[in-house]
């Protein structure tokens, strides 16, 4: 996890992401991202410069009608054997979404769920700093969803501040690309649990992630330079780039 440590550690003080006495929730999903953010930021804690501490907490999705749930014993047990509690939080909202609502655009009304369920819960803790394990390509990608949907530039922030609940959004994983964290996933045996969503894959994030795909071969460092664009304009809270550092966007071959 060498370096992957030191992507994250460098975006969290680029960012001034974590503050001495932090009790930082990691959202565990399940998936590889957000169990490297966990694995990284618990391996990180244990010589920071600030000390803070880590804890883990999944929602817990629930199912469709007639399938099965997403089983987390093995998260539990990678979370025991690391030190690090582990909390889940229960929650019917793929029943509510396919089942009762029959969403055919689930996506945005699950995010924003799975939000206010995770922000209650880690509130009721009394934590409000959560890291989430949105990475390099998954800034890109959201980057070109907002121009192309939405008709502006825009994309999630590093670090974001929820006045209203009064949650603050941490994003140390954004300056290592995905195939770096696949092959930190892989390497370290990370317990991935597959997601179970009737959605997975087929969704406007994942036509966008192949269009990407397509240009960055025809285009080659065109991640990097959309990347680094973000934080030039500036995009609110990316700027100033002279304080900024380039991401490792590589496919995960060398290195970690």
């Amino acid at each position: 996890m060498e370096k992957i440590c030191s992507l994250v550690r460098r975006c969290i003080e680029d960012y001034d992401m974590i503050q001495a006495g932090d009790r930082v929730a990691v959202g565990v999903s399940g998936g590889k991202d957000s169990l490297v953010t966990l694995a990284a930021l618990a391996r990180i804690s244990e010589y920071y410069p600030k000390p803070f501490t880590v804890e883990a907490f999944t929602l817990d999705m629930g199912a469709v009608d007639g399938g099965e749930g997403m089983d987390f014993a093995p998260v539990a047990a990678y979370c025991e054997s690391i030190g690090v509690p582990y909390h889940i939080i229960p929650s019917e909202i793929m029943h509510i979404i396919f089942d009762l609502r029959k969403e055919k655009n689930p996506c945005s009304m699950c995010a924003k769920m799975r939000r206010g369920a995770l922000h209650n819960a880690i509130l009721e803790a009394g934590i409000t700093k959560i890291a989430l394990g949105h990475h390099f390509d998954d800034a890109v990608e959201t980057f070109f969803l907002s121009l192309f949907y939405e008709g502006r530039l825009s994309c999630f922030q590093p670090v974001t501040q929820l006045t209203r609940t009064g949650v603050t959004q941490i994003r140390p994983l954004l300056y290592c690309g995905e195939g770096i964290v696949r092959g930190a996933a892989r390497r370290n045996n990370l317990p991935v649990v597959e997601n179970p969503c009737p959605a997975d894959g087929n969704t406007k994030r994942e036509e966008v992630k192949e269009l990407i795909a397509d240009l960055e071969h025809r285009y080659p460092g065109l991640k990097e330079r959309v990347f680094g664009s973000m934080q030039r304009l500036p995009l609110p809270e990316w700027g100033p780039v002279e304080h900024r550092r380039r991401p490792y966007a590589e496919d995960g071959r060398e290195g970690e």
